[in-house]
């Protein structure tokens, strides 16, 4: 069985890549992407594929440097008034959509608001913001109700959600509901033509974008596309893509499981390195609406069940590539911290199950959500299952691909019923690195909380004073806080901390060192 799926891999990768077969070899990028690109509005989704789609279309007001510093992208200049409650932006001359329209103040304002309603550091900004308003073609104006110290920290989010400039016509879309076209500003074009849902994505140069003339640096820096088209190639058995990139047919695997990269270190003509200096925190979501999960005792049950080390050694293996690591803000960056986290550190299946008893819990399967295509998801899954059954909870596994599951993820109606009770997922370190940022551990409740819909004002009261914060040591008692405010309640377990190779072809030149594996600046030579 395992020969006939890799023979039937080969055909439909000879399928995929005669698609393309027109187009000279050095002009084409051909990429295996971690999933098949199924949701493409990356302000209705935070699923990473779909940001990295974003990418490739969109562009952006601000990005970060490689210092993590904040630098313009699409705005030219920036003026703050002295008392910090007023900021005016202008953005660039000649900057314009796919579709041949220029980029105007109205539609970087329609964006902003679009972004903001379903993104938390957005949601934050907006809250902090009295008004928002176009001055003319090219400049607008935000005015603060109040001092707020991460105004171009927000505006220059480099993770999902990530604030993408879209045309008004465009941005007017309700956020809980899913753009009908791709048009952005960005380095490429989407080819819509030649999607194949589950299989390819094509992105063609956009001929007429304007880098900045400065050089690459993280996001920020000159977008320059070096290849005229960038080819998806969506192959979900990593046996046959690792095949692939040896035998030169495509020339980027974005996610190789960590026990096939030693046939990559040895293959002739490919490389293998660690682009993401934060790395990537796994998370174990719960579902605080329905039973048993909402109960909170439920909830601290988990986290007596989950032992980082376990699921490290069986979805990582290498020990050069994780860690553990008891910081919901990761660990390594400046808000680290073991605050509140005994209940994770510390697995005691005995006090899980009396936790449990004390919930009420009636022994009722919980539906787990399982990612069969992405190795990692996919075995984490099976250790979760694993793990809960062993502190006395049944579990009903549901398998479906990723694209599936960030579809299903967004329900929240009772699992009997079509909803869910718990799933993993990983964030990137950029997404963690502090209390406004993470997601994960917002209580905003069903109206602006991560999927799962925490509830809680204390952590959200926490979080505010967080953004407002004058100064680094109030900002770090702040986070403390935070920390030991989501461990209380338990917004989430983390399952441990690791960092992803990728595999190239030797002659591409020019990878950028990022959280986010970008598709400029890449040449073939």
């Amino acid at each position: 069985m395992r020969r006939l799926r890799g023979v039937l891999g080969v055909l439909g990768l000879a399928a995929l890549l005669a698609g393309s077969a027109g187009a000279a070899a050095d002009s084409v990028l051909r990429i295996v992407p971690h999933a098949d690109l199924k949701n493409t509005d990356p302000i209705w989704t935070t699923a990473y594929i779909t940001r990295n789609h974003g990418y490739m279309v969109y562009d952006t007001l601000f990005a970060l440097d490689e210092t993590l510093s904040v630098r313009p992208q699409m705005v030219e200049s920036t003026t703050i008034s002295a008392d910090g409650l007023s900021y005016r932006f202008t953005l660039r001359d000649g900057l314009r959509w796919h579709d041949g329209a220029p980029v105007t103040a109205a539609d970087c304002v329609a964006s902003i608001r679009r972004w903001g309603a379903r993104d938390g550091m957005g949601q934050k900004l907006l809250d902090m913001t009295a008004e928002l308003a176009v001055e003319d073609d090219r400049s607008f104006r935000l005015v603060l109700s109040a001092p707020y110290g991460l105004v171009l920290e927000s505006l220059g989010k480099i993770s999902s959600n990530v604030p993408f400039m879209m045309p008004a016509r465009l941005a007017a879309t309700d956020p809980f509901e899913q753009v009908t076209e791709i048009t952005g500003s960005g380095p490429f074009t989407f080819v819509h033509d030649e999607w194949v849902p589950g299989a390819k994505v094509v992105y063609a140069r956009n001929r007429a974008y304007r880098p900045r003339d400065e050089p690459p640096s993280l996001a920020a820096g000159g977008k320059v596309a070096k290849v005229d088209r960038v080819e998806w190639l969506y192959i979900p058995d990593p046996a046959t893509a690792v095949n692939a990139l040896v035998a030169g047919e495509v020339d980027y695997f974005e996610l190789p499981p960590v026990d096939l990269v030693p046939i990559l270190e040895a293959a002739p003509g490919v490389e293998v390195a660690v682009l993401d200096p934060l790395g990537v925190q796994g998370w174990l979501r719960l579902n605080h609406l329905h039973p048993p999960f909402d109960h909170p005792k439920a909830r601290e049950a988990v986290l007596w069940l989950i032992d980082q080390t376990e699921y490290m050694q069986a979805l990582i293996g290498d020990p050069e590539y994780w860690r553990t690591c008891p910081s919901v803000f990761g660990c390594g960056v400046p808000f680290e911290t073991d605050i509140g986290s005994a209940a994770l550190m510390g697995r005691d299946v005995d006090r899980a199950k009396a936790l449990l008893a004390e919930a009420g819990y009636d022994g009722t399967a919980v539906v787990l959500l399982q990612a069969t295509d992405i190795p990692v998801l996919n075995g984490a899954a099976l250790v979760t299952a694993q793990a809960l059954r062993a502190g006395g909870i049944a579990v009903e596994v549901q398998a479906m691909d990723w694209s599936t599951l960030t579809s299903r993820r967004v329900m929240t109606a009772p699992p009997e019923e079509g909803g869910w009770n718990l799933f993993l997922t990983w964030a990137i370190g950029a997404d963690v690195l502090n209390p406004v940022i993470n997601i994960a551990v917002s209580g905003g409740c069903r109206e602006r909380a991560w999927f799962g819909w925490p509830c809680d004002p204390e952590i959200e009261g926490l979080r505010d004073a967080f953004a407002r914060a004058p100064d680094s040591s109030t900002r770090h008692a702040l986070a403390e806080q935070v920390q030991a405010r989501a461990y209380r309640i338990v917004t989430h377990a983390h399952y441990g901390q690791w960092f992803n190779p990728v595999g190239y072809r030797d002659n591409l030149h020019g990878l950028i060192r990022s959280p986010v594996q970008f598709f400029w600046n890449i040449e073939k030579r």
